[in-house]
């Protein structure tokens, strides 16, 4: 800890949502962590009420999915600065942030908190700096994107996408939908939750959430989905008494595409921290036989998903084992399942929006190797599921590599399979029948689906 951070701070900037915010965006400029962990760790060590819990959460998304345009609008400001402490240039941005994307923030306002935060994390001197930079941007329009000549340079800048990133979609999507789903990507995410249908309708759930105050609708995208604009759902009562949770629409649609009759023996392959597990679940009853694994590589996680099936009365159908999902073919029978889940871990570039950091912290290296564990997994559970079953095969990635292709190449290697419609998600599909969901289409993460049933010897 640097001698900056042991001074002592008056309660008074603690409490502060930008301060809040300042010491959230070091973390993850700094640590590479996480944002959507440390925002709710920030909102209880900082007390905040609701309204400052809200400007904070604005400030630290908004930030960081437009960090890479905010870089380029302060850098004429910051030029002729010596060094600037990493925690100075977060407060730098997150000002810029507000003057430049918020409304209904006053200027003198931002820029009076960003000051005092300066002084008293710092000293003077800084709060000086600050105060100069922030009149200057006041004064001055901000860089005109388009005068800059390098094309992937400038949709990088204009989508705060890196250039790689930029390049790969273009190449899969074509430059049109880049730039739709590049500017979905800094919207600020919506409020969405799976209703437990164990006990109560999607109706039910609507009307009880909107008489307590949510402003809640039905999802477009799944039958059983609720979205909202704003709202902590998970502080509601019916999360409390495991009547909904907290799951992406686009997620939803992965336990109907496994087709579960009630009597149905499923393997869920990677399931930690269970969401999809307990939705599976929901279609299965104990007394004709259903039943669901749940697998994770880790104990501790194998307990999330135990822990959630606990919360929401799902525990006499589901049970948690610690495995690699790789090792599946040593530790079954052959046809033993009827349905299995692959939901299979992947670079996660289908929650850029809810997750912008990952975009700034990932190299296209860092990615290489996971279609070959995509694929080992699927190799693993191949011949574990019955005849006419089904495998579903999912991620939450909008990549090629790690969904078609992964596909592409165990059906190769197994043509016992073939691919069947997404069943409850026709709509979505491709002529190829598998759904690649991108989160400028329909305000979700982006997912891919695609379901193989296993044909007869």
């Amino acid at each position: 800890m640097s001698k900056i951070n042991q001074k002592h701070v008056p309660h008074k900037i603690k409490k502060n949502p930008r301060f809040v915010a300042m010491n959230l965006l070091t973390q993850v400029s700094q640590n590479q962590a996480y944002s959507n962990l440390l925002v709710d760790k920030g909102i209880r060590e900082g007390n905040l009420d609701a309204r400052d819990a809200r400007l904070m959460t604005e400030i630290v998304y908004g930030t960081l999915s437009r960090q890479l345009t905010l870089e380029y609008y302060l850098a004429p400001f910051i030029q002729k600065a010596k060094k600037i402490e990493p925690w100075v240039k977060q407060l730098l941005l997150l000002s810029l942030y507000q003057l430049t994307y918020l409304d209904r923030v006053p200027a003198h306002g931002v820029v009076n908190d960003a000051v005092e935060i300066a002084k008293a994390y710092g000293n003077p001197g800084i709060g000086k700096f600050v105060n100069g930079v922030l009149r200057n941007v006041l004064r001055q329009e901000r860089p005109d994107l388009s005068k800059i000549k390098d094309a992937t340079e400038r949709l990088s800048i204009q989508l705060s996408l890196p250039e790689w990133l930029v390049e790969k979609l273009i190449a899969t999507i074509g430059e049109e939908e880049t730039i739709a789903l590049g500017e979905s990507l800094v919207e600020t995410s919506r409020s969405s939750a799976r209703v437990n249908t164990k006990y109560m309708t999607q109706t039910e759930a609507i009307a009880f959430l909107q008489e307590d105050g949510y402003e809640v609708e039905a999802s477009k995208v799944s039958p059983v989905g609720i979205v909202g604009p704003t709202g902590f759902l998970a502080g509601s009562s019916l999360f409390e008494r495991g009547e909904i949770t907290i799951q992406d629409e686009s997620s939803m649609l992965v336990a109907p595409s496994l087709q579960l009759q009630p009597s149905d023996y499923v393997l869920d392959a990677c399931a930690a921290p269970g969401g999809k597990t307990t939705h599976i679940a929901q279609y299965l009853e104990a007394e004709q036989g259903g039943r669901v694994l749940g697998l994770d590589i880790h104990q501790h996680k194998t307990k999330l998903i135990e822990k959630n099936a606990e919360r929401l009365h799902l525990g006499d159908v589901v049970t948690a084992q610690q495995l690699d999902a790789r090792q599946v073919s040593e530790m079954f029978e052959d046809e033993t399942f009827d349905k299995i889940l692959v939901d299979a871990p992947c670079s996660g570039l289908g929650l850029l929006r809810r997750k912008p950091d990952i975009k700034y912290s990932k190299k296209p290296s860092d990615f290489a190797n996971l279609p070959k564990i995509q694929l080992e997994i699927l190799e693993s559970v191949a011949t574990k599921v019955k005849q006419y079953g089904i495998i579903t095969y999912s991620t939450c990635t909008i990549l090629p590599e790690e969904n078609q292709e992964v596909v592409q190449q165990f059906l190769i290697n197994h043509p016992e399979f073939e691919i069947i419609e997404v069943a409850g998600a026709e709509p979505f599909a491709s002529k190829e029948k598998w759904i690649t969901l991108y989160p400028h289409q329909y305000g979700t993460d982006g997912f891919f689906i695609c379901s193989l049933q296993r044909k007869a010897k």
